[in-house]
């Protein structure tokens, strides 16, 4: 027995020291890109006792392969604004990883947007889409631009300019861009046209999350919402928790935010408090959905505005102070690294039982320590993310039979898919040993589907 218990200790001493080693190159090679550091590092910490039990995967350079996009795309995007002064912005795509299925993942338009954000995006789509269930492959893209404060011109003729360059690499069946933070319906649709116009045909297949009219799906809109409201509900309900009668804080106010607070208050919670990139607000009567609809959605104000509305909310500047406010659920769904640990600490002294992630990687590693050490529930937004990729795929496949669901079928489909990405992540996390633990069950299930498709495909 203790000789068996020796080459155990060696044997886990050895994965130890492959994985530290694989990490040390990819921040060697990629230097300064903290975001993307942060998202290997996290999915290598939870794949240890899947190379443990597949030395396979080791032998194959698995870690070493996934690591590195297939491709990686750096492009000027100049265009003209309202004055007729020229604009210089940068552009990106990274083409992750195909092996099982086109590249999928969305734009984002945001000044922040650099190579590091990209490839954290592009590594997290992967194992996500992987997850899914669905046959998509990993991919990000998008640009330093700002749309906030720009003329519909403004934003249409930067819209041309970055797809004159974007569509020499994308396409139905090699890569399909959706939508990300600061590319909503209306980029998607300056984007389409111009991808359109250069090809000379119609492939409805090139981008999802389209308006309705021209090949987009019903619910879409609401997907990623959604999603991250029927993951956490399943994860509560194993607990024999629920959304009736709990109180919720869900930060941000864009598409995300705004459907995860329509579900969760379907579900019967009630939301106290939402916000933007300026600072929050908190209602004790319940957050009123329709007033921030139309303040987000219609007349393009700021979450400071639904004071005037409704005076007895208070609004807050500091949009990170959301997280002093007391709540039994907490769905981070703004943007990445958004609670930290002071703010992690925090949620947990004032009673937080659950956090479901509607952003990507909305949670410092050091968050997510102080969740799991205090038994907070945590849904992880590599799993509880996933909704709106889950419905562009259903897009995809409407696009490919020339068919258009119901808004009924295609909520009924991403559903199932929820539940799904659920039960496999809490399995996996059994079967190697951490059972309740979502962030290593899905990782290890999103993980696997891929390694093992990379192996019977050979070194490519």
């Amino acid at each position: 027995m203790k000789t068996m218990e020796k080459s155990q200790e060696v044997y886990t001493e050895s994965v130890q020291q492959y994985v530290d080693q694989v990490f040390e190159t990819v921040k060697k090679r990629n230097p300064n890109e903290s975001e993307f550091h942060q998202a290997v590092k996290e999915v290598f910490d939870s794949l240890k006792p899947v190379l443990a039990k597949n030395p396979e995967y080791m032998k194959q350079g698995i870690l070493e392969r996934i690591v590195e996009p297939e491709r990686v795309i750096s492009f000027r995007v100049p265009w003209v604004d309202d004055q007729g002064n020229v604009k210089v912005n940068r552009g990106f795509r990274v083409q992750y990883s195909s092996a099982i299925g086109p590249y999928k993942g969305g734009l984002r338009f945001h000044p922040s947007v650099n190579a590091s954000i990209i490839k954290f995006l592009g590594f997290e789509q992967i194992f996500k889409n992987s997850l899914t269930g669905q046959p998509i492959g990993g991919g990000k893209g998008g640009a330093d631009f700002d749309p906030k404060g720009k003329s519909d011109g403004e934003i249409m003729r930067f819209c041309q300019s970055f797809m004159t360059e974007l569509s020499k690499y994308i396409g139905p069946n090699t890569d399909v861009p959706a939508g990300d933070i600061g590319v909503g319906a209306r980029e998607i649709g300056y984007l389409f046209g111009q991808y359109k116009k250069i090809r000379g045909g119609y492939e409805a297949g090139v981008l999802t999350g389209k308006g309705i009219g021209y090949g987009g799906s019903l619910a879409r809109k609401e997907a990623t919402g959604y999603g991250t409201v029927y993951f956490v509900e399943e994860m509560l309900q194993d607990q024999n928790f629920s959304f009736r009668g709990s109180t919720v804080v869900v930060s941000g106010s864009g598409n995300v935010s705004i459907y995860a607070m329509e579900k969760a208050m379907q579900l019967g919670a009630k939301v106290v408090a939402c916000s933007d990139s300026n600072g929050y607000i908190y209602d004790k009567n319940g957050i009123n959905l329709d007033t921030v609809k139309r303040l987000k959605e219609m007349e393009k104000k700021r979450i400071s505005d639904y004071v005037a509305y409704h005076p007895e909310a208070i609004y807050t500047e500091n949009c990170f102070g959301i997280w002093t406010v007391p709540c039994d659920i907490a769905l981070p769904c703004a943007t990445q690294n958004e609670i930290d640990s002071a703010s992690a600490s925090l949620l947990v002294s004032n009673g937080v039982k659950a956090i479901g992630e509607g952003a990507n990687m909305p949670s410092t590693l050091e968050a997510v320590e102080i969740f799991q050490e205090n038994n907070v529930l945590f849904a992880p937004a590599k799993a509880a993310n996933a909704g709106g990729v889950s419905v562009s795929a259903l897009e995809m496949a409407q696009n490919s039979a020339r068919l258009s669901w119901s808004f009924e079928e295609v909520d009924s489909k991403l559903q199932d898919i929820m539940k799904n990405i659920y039960l496999n992540s809490k399995k996996a996390a059994q079967d190697y040993g951490t059972p309740g633990n979502l962030v290593v069950g899905a990782n290890i299930a999103g993980f696997v589907k891929v390694a093992d498709s990379m192996i019977e495909q050979g070194v490519i």
